[in-house]
């Protein structure tokens, strides 16, 4: 098992940077990738960023590249997603994921979550 908490969401005002953790802890040992989700209520949770085992690749949706950064740190079993230029429309509770896939704009290839933190950009 693996087990994944966020941090370091909050309420920021348009054009703030924000950075948000993912600490893991459990079976820490095997090779996952790992990636950033969001969820509106009402919507589906939808991919943001991913990155690969040993950040070998990096994976963003088209609505946030150039404006928010993936990495990892593997001796600290930590993922972090750095946000630039925050946009109302990016308010939503953000998940980190983990899992073995080749597909890591799936949500439904993970099997592994967070319990997710808000995000809440003011305009």
């Amino acid at each position: 098992q693996l087990h994944l908490v966020e941090s370091g969401g909050g309420l920021v005002q348009a054009g703030d940077s924000l950075t948000l953790s993912c600490a893991a802890s459990g079976r820490t040992g095997t090779n996952y990738v790992m990636g950033w989700f969001r969820q509106t209520p009402g919507k589906d949770r939808d991919f943001v960023a991913a990155i690969g085992v040993r950040g070998d690749f990096t994976n963003y949706a088209d609505s946030v590249k150039g404006r928010f950064t993936i990495s990892r740190d593997s001796a600290k079993n930590t993922m972090y997603l750095k946000m630039s230029s925050l946009k109302p429309e990016d308010t939503a509770v953000y998940y980190c994921a983990a899992g073995i896939t080749r597909a890591p704009t799936l949500p439904e290839r993970y099997a592994y979550w967070g319990q997710g933190t808000q995000v809440t950009v003011a305009s």
